[in-house]
């Protein structure tokens, strides 16, 4: 291993960077855009539910309902209704996804028997945004009824029949408010880092191609380890800057608390930037064209990340097989390390599993893009 030439190799890589506009955009321009882009367009929470109401009867009860829903937060009212066929119609149209339906003797029922019912329409077209608005339904209902009970109870002499019952409190940890925010951000940041990382090296060794210097670097005396470092090193220095931009974004921009090693998280973010770029390389070693191994790059991270790294999907709630398959995605792990470090502050010990992949999944990568570079030209 000769240290000049892998330096030599190095500084021409960088030059390559720094004059071939596409490769500056992905360096520079994809991490800040897949930041926003995932960052504020991914969420799992859903607030200010349109929500249509039909009040037959109109009363000061029927409208302290509508108040008591608006008012939590979780629905907006965006039309009052004024018959069934309305209520048909705004769903039809996608006015609302869920209608608020309070019947015509409303107060009179729930005064002379401490029992009323309403009634709550919801489009199941997304059948998620159906099940988390209907929560929330249920939520504020059982808020009201709680107070009304009281003042049942109040009004007609029962005391609460609460002595002597089993009384639930919960606690959250972690991520104590439920944002979906925390949860979900660490994960974008490890698909930015194999995008960035695998796109940028996927193009070094089929630019050779491309460009017709493969003969002249065949013809040099640097040996496949002196050429894997050199061009890699100037991708990796670009990977940790981009690393370190999507990590304080997370912490400063987006406000994901980070309670764990800033020097575990480094070591981490690393060894997983090895990984990709390993990959990215290879890729460029067996594929001759440009075009086609950035695209072979973005199918082999891309998808990877998004569907079995757990960054989507919770992978517990997976069939077997496919939780079986998802213990080869590399970005499992990496996801799994950031998620602990952000909200737990797991130490280098309770990572023991995750890291001990990681190095595995870097030593197997960089020994089979080592044997890969073979000085031919066929």
């Amino acid at each position: 291993m000769n240290p000049r030439r892998v330096l030599a190799i190095a500084y021409k890589e960088a030059l390559q960077v720094w004059r071939d506009p596409r490769s500056l955009a992905i360096a520079l321009l994809m991490p800040l855009m897949q930041m926003v882009l995932l960052g504020y367009g991914v969420s799992l929470d859903i607030k200010h539910v349109p929500l249509c109401v039909y009040d037959q009867e109109n009363s000061q009860a029927s409208r302290g309902i509508v108040r008591d829903f608006t008012d939590s937060g979780w629905f907006r009212l965006a039309a009052v209704l004024n018959s069934d066929h309305d209520v048909r119609a705004a769903m039809d149209n996608a006015t609302c996804i869920g209608a608020l339906v309070i019947p015509v003797n409303f107060s009179r029922v729930l005064a002379q028997t401490g029992q009323a019912q309403v009634q709550m329409v919801f489009d199941g077209t997304d059948a998620n945004t159906t099940n988390i608005a209907s929560g929330y339904a249920q939520g504020v209902v059982a808020q009201i009824d709680a107070a009304f009970s009281s003042r049942w109870d109040a009004l007609h002499g029962y005391h609460p029949s609460g002595v002597g019952g089993i009384n639930l409190q919960s606690r959250v940890w972690f991520n104590e408010t439920l944002d979906s925010r925390n949860f979900i951000i660490p994960g974008v940041v490890a698909i930015i880092l194999a995008l960035v990382g695998a796109q940028l090296t996927s193009l070094t060794i089929a630019r050779e191609w491309e460009r017709g210097t493969m003969e002249q670097l065949i013809s040099t005396p640097v040996s496949s380890a002196e050429l894997l470092l050199g061009k890699l090193s100037p991708y990796f220095l670009i990977g940790l800057l981009d690393a370190a931009f999507c990590l304080l974004a997370a912490a400063f921009w987006f406000e994901v608390p980070f309670r764990g090693s800033v020097f575990t998280l480094i070591l981490t973010t690393a060894l997983f930037g090895i990984v990709v770029m390993g990959i990215g390389y290879l890729l460029s070693v067996r594929i001759h064209n440009q075009l086609g191994a950035s695209q072979i790059a973005l199918m082999v991270t891309m998808l990877p990340i998004a569907m079995l790294s757990g960054y989507t999907f919770p992978l517990d709630q997976m069939p077997a097989p496919i939780r079986a398959i998802s213990l080869l995605v590399y970005a499992r792990y990496y996801v799994t390390i950031l998620r602990d470090e952000f909200l737990k502050g797991s130490s280098l010990t309770d990572m023991a599993g995750p890291i001990a992949a990681l190095l595995l999944y870097a030593a197997i990568v960089l020994w089979l893009a080592a044997r890969a570079f073979r000085k031919r030209l066929d």
